[in-house]
């Protein structure tokens, strides 16, 4: 290296220092206006009832109080709302898993006729919005018995078009040479599936589930039609209650929502490298 370019080289480095500092402050930003949100919802939990009702709106409280969250316990049922939810939530998620993962081994990794029908009916019902079915779904319960039940509404989200196609695609991204080796082994289809690919799946199967979790657990519409009453429903239907046609009581309201966010929260902590993962090999093929 000539004493020419060291001048060339420091400029370079300094450009590359700046642009790295540039795109820095850009994202922390960015990361900022995105968790205004929640930033705000956090600290209107935590303040007096005159501060969240002040006008001109202040994000920082001038003084912080539990009283919200003392307040939620008896406004409703938080408990018992909190409880239908982790089952609803909970129950959906392990069976979706459960079932979206055997139905998408069957079309990735299994020859039988008719496979590719299949598939395309999988892919029709994944266009199909939910409101279509809500009204026939509702009434099928009914007639069973199972409408304003637990069970009436995990049963019919046991499984998902969406997950069908998610873990058909991550099937399809592992190489079949290890199905191959393990027949001729003499191993038969479930264990191949249980002790070969299963384990394989571990980063799909953690990202789904995410997926279910979170959106059974944040959903409001389907548990609000199937809750017979406010003990059998869920907490975004029982946090809707604070939302009145002249009144919304956003004390409470955004103190359910604190406890409600939590547990998503921890979830995608645990298995955040996971979820990359999961996104990252599971591809259109």
């Amino acid at each position: 290296m000539t004493r020419t370019d060291l001048p060339v080289r420091s400029t370079r480095l300094r450009n590359e220092s700046l642009h790295s500092w540039v795109l820095g402050l850009c994202g922390i930003a960015i990361g900022l206006i995105v968790l205004l949100p929640v930033i705000w919802m956090v600290l209107t939990a935590f303040k007096p009832e005159a501060d969240v009702v002040q006008f001109p709106p202040s994000l920082f409280p001038r003084a912080l109080t539990l009283q919200h969250f003392v307040d939620i316990w008896n406004a409703i049922p938080f408990a018992r709302l909190y409880l239908n939810t982790i089952i609803f939530a909970g129950g959906v998620t392990i069976s979706s898993l459960l079932f979206d993962s055997m139905m998408g081994y069957a079309l990735a990794r299994l020859e039988f006729r008719g496979r590719n029908a299949v598939f395309v009916l999988v892919m029709i019902l994944l266009m199909v919005p939910f409101q279509v079915t809500l009204i026939p779904l509702y009434d099928l319960l009914g007639s069973l018995g199972l409408a304003g039940t637990l069970p009436g509404m995990i049963v019919p989200r046991m499984t998902n078009a969406f997950g069908i196609f998610f873990m058909r695609q991550f099937y399809l991204s592992l190489p079949k040479d290890l199905d191959e080796a393990a027949r001729v082994d003499g191993a038969s289809e479930w264990r191949i599936f249980g002790r070969i690919i299963t384990p394989l799946a571990r980063p799909a199967l953690l990202t789904l589930g995410l997926f279910h979790f979170q959106y059974n657990w944040n959903d409001l519409l389907w548990p609000l039609i199937m809750s017979a009453d406010i003990e059998s429903s869920t907490l975004p239907a029982g946090l809707s209650m604070f939302v009145g046609q002249h009144v919304v009581e956003y004390g409470l309201l955004m103190a359910g929502s604190v406890l409600a966010l939590a547990p998503v929260v921890i979830f995608f902590l645990v298995i955040q490298k996971s979820f990359v993962a999961g996104i990252a090999t599971t591809g259109m093929k």
